[in-house]
């Protein structure tokens, strides 16, 4: 890990602790901000996706750690799932970075899933794993980036752990479904995320509601309940609340889910999430006075 003295913003960072994070040796990165459910299925990666084209329509410059080492399915959301990482030297002898796979918006990934055939299973245990996200996210060549965003899996495992203690993680954003059984678990997260001192913006509650197709009327499909009323369960604020699009499913299998979210209006919702996102972070930087987190350089 890099120390404080070594550190280039050292002269602007408030930090009242010795600063241990992690911080990528090639780009700088201005926030980093951690996608993360309490179980698998409730559409994580896909969020992940829809986020960073989000951002990226506000403007920003944005890059996705796939950070679900033994599910890696970003690439699929991106349509480049047929794409390899490449590598190129250093000013170190024999030393390589990774060169990110850019989507066609100019989002920049990086996954496993790129250096490995696409159902070839990771026999690794936990400390592997959590090595080789790390390298993934220090040794990449991210460039200029305003905001990383890693999609993490499911649950509170080791993964999980390592990023939320060693990762330089602005926030999170938690991805749920309004139903009790998922808030349950989903809270599990939430109680994590407060134990580390990890902030998290809010939550997304995905495949909340269908559209009648006659009536265009929102119809909630696995619950009764609101997507307010679990955000309030969970004591998170509500990010946005998003529907089951078989349109999305058919673009997503047809390699062309990044096209779709940039001009389907039902995820502009997302993006007005995060049109302020900037000033939240100073001001909850400002009131916190401890795990605040500095400008990432190289």
């Amino acid at each position: 890990m890099s120390s404080c003295s070594t550190c280039a913003s050292k002269s602007g960072c408030n930090k009242d602790i010795k600063c241990d994070f992690l911080k990528p040796k090639y780009g700088k990165i201005r926030h980093v901000v951690g996608v993360i459910s309490g179980k698998g299925g409730v559409g994580k990666s896909s969020v992940t996706g829809i986020l960073a084209v989000q951002l990226r329509k506000l403007g920003f410059r944005v890059g996705v750690l796939d950070g679900d080492m033994t599910g890696p399915s970003i690439p699929r959301f991106f349509g480049i799932n047929e794409e390899r990482t490449g590598y190129a030297p250093t000013d170190v002898k024999d030393v390589f970075k990774f060169i990110p796979v850019e989507t066609g918006l100019g989002i920049k990934t990086i996954s496993m899933n790129f250096m490995i055939e696409e159902e070839e299973p990771l026999l690794w245990r936990g400390p592997v794993l959590g090595n080789v996200l790390t390298q993934l996210f220090q040794d990449t060549d991210w460039g200029d980036l305003d905001y990383l965003l890693i999609d993490m899996p499911p649950g509170t495992g080791d993964i999980a752990l390592t990023i939320m203690q060693q990762f330089p993680v602005d926030y999170l954003v938690v991805v749920s479904t309004p139903q009790d059984m998922v808030s349950m678990i989903v809270k599990k997260v939430v109680n994590m995320a407060d134990k580390l001192e990890v902030p998290i913006k809010g939550v997304v509650q995905n495949m909340s509601y269908i559209r009648c197709f006659g009536c265009g009327e929102k119809m909630n499909v696995f619950s009764r309940n609101t997507a307010e009323s679990q955000a309030d369960k969970m004591g998170l604020p509500l990010l946005a609340e998003l529907p089951i699009d078989p349109d999305f499913a058919s673009y997503l299998e047809e390699g062309m889910a990044e096209r779709y979210a940039a001009t389907n209006k039902d995820y502009d919702i997302l993006m007005e999430a995060f049109r302020n996102d900037e000033d939240e972070i100073a001001k909850r930087v400002a009131e916190a006075k401890k795990k605040s987190i500095p400008f990432l350089n190289s």
